[in-house]
């Protein structure tokens, strides 16, 4: 879920994975493995900072309502 939210930020702000890697000061298919494995709490946080998202957004966290 992580993964999949991150690339559908990426291509709204038209942004690659690899440059949000960069930008970030995440190592080379940092992000790209979080399709297979989970991240740490602190490469999410600065994922989110980096989109003015929340963590929850980025997780998938329901929102009352939804």
């Amino acid at each position: 879920m992580v993964y999949e939210n991150i690339v559908r930020l990426c291509k709204e702000n038209n942004i690659s994975i690899a440059r949000l890697e960069k930008e970030c000061e995440f190592g080379n298919a940092t992000i790209r493995g979080w399709s297979v494995s989970s991240p740490s709490i602190a490469k999410v946080q600065k994922v989110a900072e980096f989109f003015g998202v929340t963590v929850g957004d980025l997780i998938g966290e329901k929102k009352e309502g939804e």
